[in-house]
């Protein structure tokens, strides 16, 4: 479903609209669990620990802390595109979906090729899966106009991510986090020691929990191709809704934003 509904030509109008998602963004990201996700987290965890073979949640573990290194550290995932400043909120919004459905397109085509290939085809769509995740946000950062040259970025992204897979009682705290941004990245220093701060176990766990029920599916004989379409294409629209409205909470404000706060461009 696209963030925007219709083309306005007024900007300010079009922040105003998008502020009102954003509330309605928020509330629904920060509400407590119900009776269902409670249940779902059950489930789910027993499945984790009793069912998944060890070997994938090795495999996730490792990738997970591949991918925390090579973002921060690494620049093979900044985009050729240059970022791009001095334009309109709304012609943003739009290149961001054009860029989120390409990439839905990307992982299902992936997820469905894997799938396809029986158990250890499908092991390797998970870190497969990760890199187009984190080659999405980079491209998502440029679109929204804040340069991934800056580590600082690039360890937002990290929190986008982790935001998404994160679990219903994590939220709250790493909302707060991505909230603040602007402010707190001001104090930080220009170097990498931040990151020793951050509890990346933590991290690992929450992905993988947030996506093990779907991908388990893709090691179900017969059903590989089809579910790992489906859950691919589901983990990135997660992933494409969020990151655009943190982007977006970024530029316009929201929930307990201070609204004189003004884009970069």
């Amino acid at each position: 479903m696209p963030l925007y509904r219709e083309s306005i030509n007024d900007d300010q109008t079009y922040e105003e609209h998008v502020r009102v998602e954003l509330n309605h963004w928020v509330r629904k990201l920060l509400q407590r669990p119900g009776l269902l996700e409670r249940t779902s987290k059950i489930i789910q965890t027993k499945v984790n620990d009793k069912i998944i073979p060890q070997k994938v949640h090795t495999i996730i573990t490792a990738t997970v802390k591949g991918l925390v290194k090579s973002v921060v550290f690494g620049l093979e995932y900044i985009p050729n595109r240059p970022t791009i400043y001095g334009v309109r909120l709304q012609e943003r919004d739009q290149k961001a979906q054009r860029l989120l459905i390409k990439y839905r397109k990307i992982a299902a085509a992936e997820g469905a090729g894997t799938g396809a290939g029986g158990f250890t085809l499908a092991v390797a769509d998970f870190p497969a899966l990760i890199v187009i995740k984190m080659k999405f946000l980079f491209e998502l950062a440029h679109i929204y106009g804040f340069s991934t040259d800056d580590y600082r970025e690039r360890l937002f992204l990290l929190y986008v991510f982790q935001l998404t897979f994160s679990s219903q009682e994590k939220r709250p705290e790493l909302y707060n986090i991505i909230l603040n941004w602007e402010k707190n990245m001001c104090s930080w220093p220009v170097e990498e020691g931040y990151l020793h701060q951050i509890d990346w176990e933590q991290f690992q766990r929450e992905y993988r929990d947030a996506i093990d029920f779907r991908k388990t599916l893709q090691l179900i004989p017969g059903l590989g191709a089809v579910v790992g379409a489906w859950a691919n294409y589901g983990l990135l629209d997660d992933l494409g809704i969020i990151g655009m409205n943190c982007y977006r909470l970024r530029i316009v404000g929201g929930v307990h934003v201070d609204k004189g706060h003004s884009a970069r461009d």
